[in-house]
């Protein structure tokens, strides 16, 4: 077994049902939403990209891409929150936007872990 690919298949698949927690739930309940497991999200997010970094591949340059616009993403969420929570009023149009952006970084996370899989999968013993 290698623990490298363990390691790395654990934060990729932790940054994916970390992000769908977040997005899961009714859009107009913020309370629904929990803030720390977004920044969570974001960690571990950050943290799958720092492992994807040093594969030449070009698959590792594709699962590198699909880390890259995730954390751009999350990123984004984590931002438009703190603003609208220390700034401004968390309004629905603002959580929208909040929610679509971890949609999209949990669509992100998805591909990575499919191509991950895939390898994974076409790799000989």
């Amino acid at each position: 077994m290698n623990l490298q690919k363990v390691i790395a298949g654990f934060f990729f698949i932790l940054a994916m049902t970390l992000n769908f927690g977040f997005v899961y739930g009714d859009i107009t309940h913020p309370e629904l939403h929990n803030v720390y497991e977004l920044f969570a999200a974001l960690v571990v997010s950050l943290i799958s990209t720092v492992l994807k970094i040093g594969d030449k591949t070009q698959l590792g340059s594709v699962l590198l891409a699909s880390s890259l616009v995730a954390d751009i993403q999350l990123i984004a969420a984590v931002t438009v929150w703190t603003i609208t929570e220390y700034v401004s009023v968390v309004n629905p149009e603002a959580f929208s936007t909040i929610i679509s952006l971890s949609g999209g970084a949990l669509l992100a996370n998805i591909v990575s872990v499919v191509l991950y899989i895939g390898e994974t999968l076409k790799s000989k013993r």
